[in-house]
């Protein structure tokens, strides 16, 4: 993180501008010197930076590139139309400009990951015999291992197959388990990674309104049957975006209503390690003993964005697809990956790192909301999740979420517009904001500068009018007791 902030740094200053010092750069940045000078070694390494000792470090004086006039017209004839657009998801990853309090992103902030530990257990993994060769095309025994135990006796090590995190396990669920023109149905909202995965590979969504408790069974089944789906992919704990965790009188129904549809369930497990729960619910698959649900966990969150691992738990048929599916797309994931991983969740440091990470961003998760209840009233936090990044944030029915995120934007605030968060029309107007990217002293003063947006943005009415809004929320998960929202919808 430090060394891509600092990379956007140089472009900003240009060449010959002086750096900040080491000492202003570990204060902003909140991190260790050892970080700073390694991100300030690289970019030295790679030409950006000049060190001059006695004086500083200055961005490094360099050619422009030459510019060569091309014409790419050509392409559109032979690639034809574009079959699905990354675009939103993009918008995700790409780093904040410098100041800006990021709202908007999918990983946690630098000071909330595992770094430490991940580099000194892939030190040790990098010089094991053999980690650099050729590895088992499912992964490495011991991994798969860990991840089984993880499901309990319900799933054995040889039906866990490695992934190089959690979006490739998506990809390969989707292109496996469905034909191109298949529909597949999809919860509404969810996770903007999977409708675009979906969409790549030719399928069809069909949308599953959700409330607070998630899906409804009898909902789910009216669904499979008027659609002809087979496929459903569902976030029964902590849903990207709203939070929302499926409830306990529904998880036997659901399980019950894919079987008799002799459907196949995609159980994305992304936020396991981050519920703020002692004991969460149990995943769905530990349940299923015909093999109606293929299970997706990755370690990647709770980590740190650069160890993309994660697994997809099968059985039968669908474990052979899928394992043929992943070896079609790049063979095997890298060994020193997977023995970093392996070495990761078994140190003792990890256990630790995660009661952390949890309390810390519980705490943040109540900052957020009780700053955006006092500032956007009762109504726009439509519950409290029990774990993961994110708040799903109510406007004013006539409020233009998309024209509010490009002014927060422009006034130094990064929000995702809820809109891209549905498989299909939108059900009202709404923000999902992250309490893990900003530093937890900017949360207050991050809404603080909405509540200002909020006012300019009143009279940009929406394009297209909004269905009425659903039940009332309640409140979820551990933390201080709150006033409860007066409306909500999943």
């Amino acid at each position: 993180m430090v060394q891509q902030t600092l990379r956007q740094e140089v472009r900003r200053l240009g060449p010959g501008a002086k750096l900040s010092s080491v000492r202003q750069l570990m204060s902003e940045h909140r991190v260790s010197p050892g970080t700073v000078r390694l991100a300030m070694a690289r970019l030295t390494a790679e030409g950006l930076l000049d060190a001059r000792p006695g004086q500083g470090t200055f961005v490094a004086s360099r050619p422009g590139p030459e510019v060569v006039e091309a014409d790419f017209g050509w392409q559109g004839l032979a690639l034809g139309s574009a079959r699905v657009s990354a675009d939103a998801i993009a918008s995700l990853l790409t780093l904040p400009v410098p100041g800006a309090i990021n709202l908007a992103g999918g990983y946690p902030a630098e000071e909330l990951q595992a770094t430490e530990l991940v580099s000194r257990a892939m030190t040790r993994s990098a010089r094991r015999p053999g980690v650099w060769g050729r590895m088992p095309l499912e992964g490495i025994e011991g991994l798969r291992s860990w991840f089984a135990q993880q499901l309990g006796p319900a799933v054995a090590p040889y039906e866990v197959l490695i992934c190089p995190g959690s979006q490739s396990a998506i990809n390969t669920a989707f292109n496996a388990l469905a034909a191109p023109g298949a529909p597949v149905l999809i919860e509404s909202p969810s996770y903007m990674g999977a409708m675009i995965a979906a969409r790549a590979a030719g399928l069809r969504l069909v949308p599953v309104p959700t409330d607070r408790d998630g899906v409804r069974p009898e909902i789910l089944a009216q669904a499979f049957e008027s659609s002809g789906a087979r496929l459903f992919y569902s976030q029964p704990t902590h849903a990207n975006p709203t939070g929302a965790t499926l409830a306990l009188d529904r998880r036997q129904g659901l399980l019950d209503v894919v079987a008799q549809a002799g459907a196949i369930l995609i159980e994305d497990d992304w936020c396991r390690d981050l519920s703020f729960e002692k004991t969460p619910m149990p995943p769905l698959v530990s349940h299923d003993r015909n093999g109606h649900c293929v299970y997706l966990r990755s370690l990647t969150k709770a980590a740190a964005p650069g160890l993309r691992i994660g697994a997809i738990v099968a059985k039968g048929a669908a474990l052979s697809r899928l394992t043929a599916s992943r070896v079609v797309s790049d063979f095997f994931v890298s060994g020193p990956i997977q023995e970093t991983a392996l070495d990761l969740v078994h140190s003792p440091g990890w256990p630790r790192h995660l009661r952390d990470v949890r309390a810390r961003l519980l705490n943040r998760r109540d900052i957020l909301a009780s700053a955006m209840t006092q500032h956007f009233g009762d109504g726009s936090v439509t519950l409290l999740p029990a774990g993961g990044m994110h708040l799903w944030v109510r406007l004013e029915s006539s409020m233009d979420e998309v024209a509010f995120a490009t002014r927060a934007a422009r006034a130094g605030v990064l929000v995702s517009a809820g809109r891209q968060w549905f498989p299909a029309e939108a059900t009202g107007s709404y923000l999902r904001l992250s309490y893990a990217c900003a530093p937890e002293t900017s949360l207050r003063r991050a809404v603080e500068i909405l509540a200002r947006v909020k006012g300019e943005t009143k009279n940009v009415k929406r394009s297209k009018p909004r269905s009425p809004r659903g039940p009332a929320p309640t409140r979820t998960g551990p933390g201080p007791s709150r006033t409860r929202p007066k409306s909500a919808s999943a």
